[in-house]
């Protein structure tokens, strides 16, 4: 069994983490277009509820001393930013009325 990438007080979520826990936000951007609407849902119905706690947790840490299974949670958290978009207001995985939008970044901030 692999290690977990997450804190244990978030064990329910490490389902979502091989998928969502991504460091930079073209990688969120990609899997989030290729997505299907079910997927997203059940992450976001999944850890919206504990998105605030999550933070909470993260904010314990300075950027630059995560511990590692904190810094794949603030990433799961950006992914679930990326995610809300779709949930929320378009319900489907690309931009409404965008062509074929892309996102790449050639820097982001880090973490």
């Amino acid at each position: 069994m692999p290690e977990p990438m997450l804190p244990s007080a978030f064990a329910e979520l490490e389902p979502f983490a091989p998928t969502w826990s991504l460091a930079t936000e073209t990688e969120r951007w990609d899997t989030r277009i290729s997505s299907s609407m079910a997927d997203m849902e059940r992450f976001y119905d999944a850890f919206f509820p504990r998105l605030e706690e999550a933070i909470n947790y993260c904010d314990k840490f300075g950027l630059d001393e995560m511990p590692e299974e904190a810094l794949n949670l603030l990433h799961l958290i950006y992914s679930l930013i990326m995610v809300a978009m779709s949930v929320e207001i378009m319900h489907q995985s690309s931009p409404v009325d965008a062509a074929d939008a892309v996102m790449i970044r050639t820097g982001a901030p880090v973490p």
